[in-house]
């Protein structure tokens, strides 16, 4: 696979075209945000990073960055063990992933910029609300009502409606969460930032996009392939 930069490309352009490419240059301590406007050789030099193995980490990635539509259709023949897995293994845990990385930047933006910008404010505590309900929904997830559905056909009666509460209960929670990506984006003017937005304000409704489009897609497999299943 052919990565679309190299050691002359400009920091900020990465990160523009690669936005989680953001975690490894924090993790460098090369400022990406003020200090962007130099070539990735540059600013490796100067953190003391070596060249090499920068740009191997944002090689890993670039390639993990999500590619092509999915077939829907196709999945709909997938057994639910399999659905299950994918949905722990693709969903869950960049899900968790993300929400840890992008705390930190929804933080230091609403800190930074949030006095001339209230609706930075809104945006800081509808990010933490879904954090938290996220993190919640995805552990009950995966340490109750998963196990029960994978083994749905020896529970008794009353097991089984307790299984089917469950997962009504599990919807609500997924309406939840979409009522609060759609007021973030509201607040944020469909995650337009202003022209007087710095690097980071810019990353962090880049990244706000990147997660609601990940959780529409995370939410319909649940919703609409794996749940009426048994519902």
């Amino acid at each position: 696979m052919t990565i679309p930069f190299t050691e002359n490309t400009l920091v900020k352009d990465i990160v523009n075209e690669l936005p989680k490419s953001s975690d490894v240059f924090k993790r460098s301590r090369i400022d990406f945000c003020c200090g962007g406007n130099i070539p990735l050789k540059e600013a490796a030099t100067g953190a003391g990073v070596a060249l090499d193995q920068l740009i191997g980490d944002l090689t890993e990635v670039y390639e993990k960055r999500e590619t092509g539509e999915i077939d829907w259709k196709a999945w709909m023949d997938k057994e639910s063990n399999d659905i299950i897995t994918h949905v722990i293994s693709n969903y869950h845990r960049p899900l968790l992933e993300e929400l840890a990385n992008l705390s930190p930047y929804v933080t230091k933006v609403s800190r930074v910029h949030g006095g001339n910008h209230p609706e930075l404010l809104n945006m800081y505590e509808l990010f933490y609300e879904f954090k938290k309900e996220m993190l919640d929904h995805t552990a009950k997830e995966e340490e109750l009502v998963f196990p029960l559905i994978q083994k749905l056909e020896g529970l008794n009666k009353d097991e089984r409606e307790e299984v089917l509460k469950s997962i009504r209960e599990l919807e609500k929670e997924h309406d939840h969460a979409g009522s609060l990506l759609k007021e973030l984006r509201n607040v944020t003017s469909d995650f337009n930032p202003p022209i007087d937005a710095c690097g980071t304000y810019r990353l962090v409704y880049n990244r706000l996009e990147m997660l609601e489009g990940e959780t529409f897609n995370h939410v319909h497999m649940e919703n609409n392939i794996l749940f009426p299943r048994y519902l």
